[in-house]
């Protein structure tokens, strides 16, 4: 079973929202919530357009390899 209960954080702890009864000094796992990114319908087309151009060019040989790119914008692997 899986129990979703809100919380804010405050003096840098979360404060539950509602009351929850629980034995004193039991152990609680918190998970934090993945709210995913701020792309909006027109620009999530966009993202999957680019990335179905990428993948097409991939196929077609036209890939570049990961090394080059550091090289070029100085990333770990640049020598």
């Amino acid at each position: 079973m899986t129990l979703t209960l809100k919380a804010h954080v405050r003096g840098g702890r979360l404060i539950l929202d509602e009351p929850f009864d629980l034995p004193e000094g039991s152990e609680v796992d918190l998970v934090p919530v993945d709210e995913g990114d701020n792309l909006d319908d027109e620009d999530r087309v966009r993202l999957h357009a680019a990335l179905e151009r990428s993948a097409e060019q991939f196929r077609a040989g036209r890939g570049i390899p990961a090394a080059d790119v550091l090289r070029r914008f100085g990333g770990p692997d640049a020598k």
